[in-house]
């Protein structure tokens, strides 16, 4: 899986957590869509979450930056929130 990083997704709003596999390729406003995606067919609602942060360090995402340019690995704490 060099591919993909495991991480836990913490989505406040709904109090709910998720252990995810996300592609190291793709761009964090591609895998923001793509979490969007993942969290409302979980909960069968339609929420719009927009702003990614690193759980530990606080630190916001650009929407541009490929993941693997990140400091998100194995194991990282992300929160979403609208």
């Amino acid at each position: 899986m060099d591919n993909k990083v495991l991480i836990k997704l913490i989505v406040p709003e709904i109090d709910q957590n998720y252990d995810l596999y996300l592609p190291i390729n793709k761009k964090i406003g591609s895998i923001v869509k793509l979490l969007n995606q993942a969290i409302n067919d979980f909960n069968q609602e339609e929420i719009e979450f927009k702003y990614l942060y690193n759980g530990k360090t606080g630190a916001s995402y650009n929407y541009n930056e490929l993941l693997a340019n990140t400091d998100i690995r194995n194991g990282t704490k992300l929160i979403i929130i609208r």
